[in-house]
């Protein structure tokens, strides 16, 4: 029997709390009000896909082929999500999204999410963001986190998400009316793939193993490890994940002077320990901060490129997207 279908996920903006969560520590993400949607109908062994952003479409048969063969390259996500699950019946229909590609709003983890839902996914929330991470992974090979997949599938409308990336806690903080949220782009173009970002993770784990869990690590352990950049990287997650939790308890205050010093201080973090930002984000982040009305400001997502988050008082206007805390990923079958 054909299934019709439509499957909506959120991108997400990370309010503070970055190259955190594959350590597992916490993150405080929001997902937004820009969101990828796949409308379809399930049948037969073949995924034909058309884009609203992308000119070539997805032609995959099931059993899915190796991601990293698939083109277009888009079609890697849903490969990775179609070979993850096991997938064996396909659909038909088109992908839309008002997800801008390269926003650092995580469009691809908004198509994932998205895809695992039109092949049929029905566990929890925890559940999907985790199947949807490891189609991810599949499609781009890049060990990224939990935090994109599990605010893109958990958003709740009005709130950041406190997440506890060890335990996929989920603690919804309300974000005050008065907040402005933008994201600003810095014009660099950022692919995590071409980054360093695996060596960044694996210099992370280094470290974890020679003193432990790095969120909660002592400051003095980290202090005596010997190795300059390992030292870094764990003061790094350790300091992060406590602004993380002291931002959370300002925005339940509705001090959002505080939570923007905080961004402030963990786009430094970002720069000077984890070597994650650039010239051309410093220089976004210093001219935002230096604006009247303008809170705070960082870069957001993994770095190397890609965009800002600003925390801006009402009047503010800012170049980039003005996004709200939104509900997270659901799926409407159609008569």
């Amino acid at each position: 029997m054909n299934v019709k279908f439509r499957a909506t996920a959120p991108g997400r903006v990370n309010l503070i709390g970055d190259h955190v969560d594959y350590m597992g520590g916490p993150v405080l993400p929001m997902a937004v009000q820009l969101s990828t949607t796949i409308t379809g109908t399930r049948f037969g062994s073949e995924v034909s896909l058309t884009s609203d952003q992308e000119s070539e479409p997805l032609q995959l048969q099931l059993p899915s082929a190796e991601p990293k063969d698939v083109s277009p390259v888009w079609g890697r996500y849903i490969a990775g999500i179609a070979q993850e699950m096991g997938a064996t019946i396909g659909f038909s229909g088109t992908v839309s999204s008002t997800v801008p590609p390269g926003s650092g709003l995580s469009s691809s983890s908004a198509l994932s999410v998205a895809a695992a839902l039109a092949f049929g996914s029905a566990g929890s929330i925890a559940e999907l963001a985790v199947l949807s991470r490891a189609g991810e992974v599949r499609a781009t090979g890049v060990p990224c986190g939990i935090m994109d997949q599990l605010a893109s599938a958990g958003g709740v409308a009005g709130h950041a998400l406190l997440i506890d990336c060890a335990s996929l806690a989920i603690d919804p903080v309300a974000v005050p009316p008065e907040a402005r949220i933008w994201v600003v782009p810095s014009g660099q173009q950022r692919r995590l793939g071409d980054s360093e970002y695996s060596q960044r993770r694996a210099a992370c784990e280094a470290a974890s193993e020679l003193i432990g869990p790095l969120p909660d690590a002592s400051l003095e352990a980290i202090e005596e490890l010997s190795d300059p950049i390992l030292r870094r990287r764990a003061r790094h997650v350790r300091t992060e994940s406590e602004r993380v939790r002291r931002a959370a308890e300002a925005l339940r205050s509705g001090e959002l002077a505080e939570f923007g010093q905080l961004m402030i201080q963990s786009h430094r973090s970002l720069a000077d320990d984890f070597e994650v930002s650039t010239s051309v984000l410093d220089t976004l982040v210093n001219d935002l901060t230096s604006q009247p009305g303008v809170l705070g400001a960082r870069l957001t997502g993994a770095g190397f490129g890609g965009c800002v988050v600003a925390l801006a008082q009402p009047g503010v206007e800012l170049r980039g997207w003005l996004v709200t805390p939104s509900a997270g990923a659901d799926i409407e079958l159609l008569a």
